[in-house]
Protein backbone atom coordinates (compact mmCIF):
# COMPACT_ATOMS: atom_id res chain seq x y z
CA UNK A 1 0.00 0.00 0.00
CA UNK A 2 1.46 3.73 -0.85
CA UNK A 3 2.23 5.20 2.41
CA UNK A 4 3.07 2.42 4.42
CA UNK A 5 6.73 2.55 5.84
CA UNK A 6 8.38 -0.35 5.95
CA UNK A 7 9.17 -1.44 9.68
CA UNK A 8 13.32 -1.99 9.44
CA UNK A 9 15.83 -2.88 11.93
CA UNK A 10 18.82 -0.19 12.68
CA UNK A 11 22.08 -1.75 13.63
CA UNK A 12 24.78 0.32 15.15
CA UNK A 13 27.98 -0.36 12.92
CA UNK A 14 31.35 0.64 12.47
CA UNK A 15 32.16 -0.19 8.64
CA UNK A 16 36.30 -0.22 8.58
CA UNK A 17 37.42 0.38 4.73
CA UNK A 18 40.05 1.31 2.29
CA UNK A 19 39.26 5.02 1.69
CA UNK A 20 39.60 3.88 -2.33
CA UNK A 21 36.35 1.64 -1.62
CA UNK A 22 34.34 4.45 0.20
CA UNK A 23 32.02 3.88 -2.57
CA UNK A 24 30.88 0.59 -1.50
CA UNK A 25 29.29 2.03 1.53
CA UNK A 26 26.94 3.37 0.40
CA UNK A 27 26.24 0.00 -2.02
CA UNK A 28 26.28 -1.47 1.42
CA UNK A 29 23.76 0.48 2.79
CA UNK A 30 21.37 0.47 0.23
CA UNK A 31 21.75 -3.50 -0.30
CA UNK A 32 20.56 -4.01 2.83
CA UNK A 33 18.20 -0.84 3.27
CA UNK A 34 16.22 -3.09 0.20
CA UNK A 35 16.15 -5.76 2.64
CA UNK A 36 14.46 -3.74 5.94
CA UNK A 37 18.12 -3.45 7.40
CA UNK A 38 19.31 0.16 8.58
CA UNK A 39 22.58 0.61 9.05
CA UNK A 40 23.85 3.68 11.23
CA UNK A 41 27.39 3.53 10.52
CA UNK A 42 29.86 6.01 12.72
CA UNK A 43 33.18 5.02 10.47
CA UNK A 44 34.68 8.31 9.21
CA UNK A 45 33.60 9.04 5.53
CA UNK A 46 33.30 11.76 3.07
CA UNK A 47 29.76 12.49 4.27
CA UNK A 48 31.10 12.56 7.69
CA UNK A 49 34.88 13.86 6.89
CA UNK A 50 37.61 14.85 9.79
CA UNK A 51 40.36 16.83 9.06
CA UNK A 52 42.99 15.64 11.82
CA UNK A 53 46.27 14.84 11.42
CA UNK A 54 47.45 13.93 15.25
CA UNK A 55 47.54 10.13 14.88
CA UNK A 56 46.70 9.94 18.84
CA UNK A 57 43.65 12.35 18.31
CA UNK A 58 42.28 10.01 15.62
CA UNK A 59 42.72 6.65 17.17
CA UNK A 60 41.07 8.19 20.31
CA UNK A 61 38.09 9.33 17.78
CA UNK A 62 38.13 5.89 16.03
CA UNK A 63 37.80 4.10 19.60
CA UNK A 64 35.26 6.14 20.25
CA UNK A 65 33.09 5.06 17.53
CA UNK A 66 34.26 1.42 17.02
CA UNK A 67 33.16 1.67 20.82
CA UNK A 68 29.59 3.03 19.76
CA UNK A 69 28.93 0.47 17.69
CA UNK A 70 27.87 -3.44 18.35
CA UNK A 71 29.14 -4.38 15.04
CA UNK A 72 32.26 -3.87 12.98
CA UNK A 73 32.04 -4.25 9.22
CA UNK A 74 35.39 -4.95 7.25
CA UNK A 75 34.83 -4.21 3.95
CA UNK A 76 37.33 -6.21 1.66
CA UNK A 77 38.55 -5.37 -1.44
CA UNK A 78 41.88 -5.84 -4.02
CA UNK A 79 44.12 -3.92 -1.05
CA UNK A 80 42.49 -3.76 1.91
CA UNK A 81 44.89 -6.32 3.21
CA UNK A 82 47.57 -4.20 2.69
CA UNK A 83 45.85 -1.03 4.81
CA UNK A 84 47.30 -0.68 8.36
CA UNK A 85 45.04 1.73 10.08
CA UNK A 86 42.02 -1.24 8.45
CA UNK A 87 44.09 -3.84 10.85
CA UNK A 88 44.11 -1.52 13.77
CA UNK A 89 40.03 -0.78 13.66
CA UNK A 90 39.54 -4.70 13.71
CA UNK A 91 42.08 -4.84 16.59
CA UNK A 92 40.70 -2.08 18.45
CA UNK A 93 37.03 -3.77 17.72
CA UNK A 94 38.57 -7.24 19.41
CA UNK A 95 39.73 -5.50 22.26
CA UNK A 96 36.23 -4.21 23.01
CA UNK A 97 34.85 -7.55 22.08
CA UNK A 98 32.91 -6.56 19.29
CA UNK A 99 31.36 -8.68 16.59
CA UNK A 100 33.73 -8.51 13.35
CA UNK A 101 32.28 -9.31 9.66
CA UNK A 102 34.50 -9.17 6.85
CA UNK A 103 32.19 -8.33 3.32
CA UNK A 104 34.28 -8.98 0.35
CA UNK A 105 33.07 -5.68 -2.22
CA UNK A 106 31.04 -6.80 -5.10
CA UNK A 107 33.08 -8.29 -7.66
CA UNK A 108 36.46 -9.01 -5.06
CA UNK A 109 35.81 -12.20 -4.02
CA UNK A 110 39.27 -13.39 -4.19
CA UNK A 111 40.89 -10.55 -2.52
CA UNK A 112 43.31 -11.16 0.23
CA UNK A 113 41.59 -10.94 3.76
CA UNK A 114 43.54 -8.64 6.25
CA UNK A 115 45.77 -10.39 8.85
CA UNK A 116 43.73 -8.70 12.07
CA UNK A 117 40.72 -10.14 10.02
CA UNK A 118 41.48 -13.43 9.49
CA UNK A 119 42.83 -13.67 13.28
CA UNK A 120 40.02 -12.19 14.96
CA UNK A 121 36.66 -12.09 12.43
CA UNK A 122 33.68 -13.90 13.65
CA UNK A 123 32.53 -14.43 9.55
CA UNK A 124 33.40 -13.46 6.61
CA UNK A 125 30.76 -12.98 3.45
CA UNK A 126 30.09 -12.25 0.12
CA UNK A 127 28.15 -9.35 -1.55
CA UNK A 128 24.73 -11.23 -1.01
CA UNK A 129 22.09 -9.05 1.39
CA UNK A 130 20.92 -12.14 2.78
CA UNK A 131 24.29 -13.51 3.87
CA UNK A 132 25.51 -10.16 4.98
CA UNK A 133 22.00 -9.91 7.41
CA UNK A 134 22.49 -13.41 8.71
CA UNK A 135 26.69 -12.64 9.60
CA UNK A 136 25.58 -9.84 11.50
CA UNK A 137 22.90 -11.30 13.45
CA UNK A 138 25.70 -13.60 14.55
CA UNK A 139 25.03 -16.29 12.07
CA UNK A 140 27.10 -17.19 9.06
CA UNK A 141 30.38 -19.90 8.95
CA UNK A 142 33.49 -18.97 10.70
CA UNK A 143 36.03 -17.96 8.03
CA UNK A 144 38.83 -20.56 6.54
CA UNK A 145 40.12 -21.12 3.35
CA UNK A 146 38.30 -23.80 1.19
CA UNK A 147 40.47 -24.39 -1.35
CA UNK A 148 43.86 -25.07 0.50
CA UNK A 149 44.83 -21.40 -0.52
CA UNK A 150 46.80 -19.86 1.80
CA UNK A 151 46.89 -23.04 3.96
CA UNK A 152 50.16 -22.12 6.00
CA UNK A 153 48.07 -19.38 6.97
CA UNK A 154 46.50 -20.00 10.23
CA UNK A 155 43.09 -18.66 9.16
CA UNK A 156 40.02 -19.02 10.56
CA UNK A 157 37.53 -18.31 7.89
CA UNK A 158 35.62 -20.35 5.31
CA UNK A 159 35.84 -17.97 1.81
CA UNK A 160 31.97 -17.84 1.03
CA UNK A 161 31.70 -15.99 -2.36
CA UNK A 162 28.97 -15.06 -4.56
CA UNK A 163 28.25 -13.82 -7.66
CA UNK A 164 25.59 -11.74 -6.99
Amino acid sequence: MVGDKIKRKAKNVFISHFGQDEEHIGRLKTLLRNRGYQLKNSSIDSTKPNQASNPDYIKRLLRLRIHWSGTVIVLVGPETHTRPWVDWEIEQAHKKGKRIVGVYINGAGQSDIPEKLAKYGHAMVGWTGNKIIEALEGGGTPPKWEDGENSSWNSPFTRIVSNC
